[in-house]
């Protein structure tokens, strides 16, 4: 099979059709917030010795500070897998909740992104999820962003997550809900889906028909 039809992360795929290493910048950074130079962080995942600096170096600035480290697997997968909690977090608010739900909802996305990676990943290393990667972008992306914002609409409006998309996002993508579905695919090939209550509920919330209260449930039951 080729790369794109195995379940290999993004920067394989690239390395393999390449021939060449690949790296990957993620973090706490909404694009709006960079563009008008306000501080923010970024983690640099690079698994080589010599590079890695030099991409820190390259990419830092007054108002843009980086980190690297060796762990682009669990970096890349952050980038990921928070916009599924980030997505949840939009369902809390559109129910009209407040922090403390939304802290229920952090937590526990935190917790299934770490045994996820861990499990995507051996290698992976839990000192990664305090990078910007981790739980930075995790907080920033369930307070703004837009698979916050488009799942509160879905629990507002009750129009469809396809008609959302191309209401409120100008050609934009949501990427909370294909990676909810990539990942369940993935947990239910191996058996695992009952282990990851927060991602399995964000899926059968988008895809299966389930109420947004459904993710209450969860929340209530684990």
């Amino acid at each position: 099979k080729q790369w794109y039809q195995r379940r290999v992360a993004i920067t394989a795929g690239i390395q393999e059709e390449l021939g060449t290493d690949c790296s990957v910048l993620m973090g706490a950074n909404i694009a709006n917030e960079v563009a008008k130079e306000e501080f923010s962080e970024a983690t640099i995942g690079c698994n080589d010795d010599v590079m890695g600096p030099v991409f820190q170096k390259l990419f830092t600035t007054d108002y843009f500070k980086t980190t690297a480290v060796k762990d682009k697997d669990t970096v890349e997968l952050c980038g990921a897998l928070k916009n599924i909690v980030a997505v949840a977090a939009g369902f809390v608010d559109g129910m009209g909740l407040g922090g403390n739900t939304k802290a229920a909802i952090i937590r526990l996305g935190m917790k299934e992104m770490v045994q996820f990676s861990k499990m995507f990943s051996p290698t992976s290393q839990q000192l990664t999820f305090f990078e910007s990667c981790g739980v930075a972008d995790l907080i920033t992306t369930c307070y703004g962003g837009r698979n916050r914002k488009v799942s509160e609409a879905f629990v507002k409006t009750g129009k469809t997550l396809d008609v959302l998309e191309a209401e409120m996002l100008g050609g934009q993508k949501l990427q909370g809900p294909m990676t909810a579905k990539e990942v369940y695919h993935v947990l239910k090939a191996k058996g695992v889906e009952g282990s990851y209550p927060l991602f399995r509920s964000v899926y059968e919330i988008c895809y299966e028909g389930m109420p947004p209260k459904h993710l209450l449930d969860t929340l209530s039951t684990i």
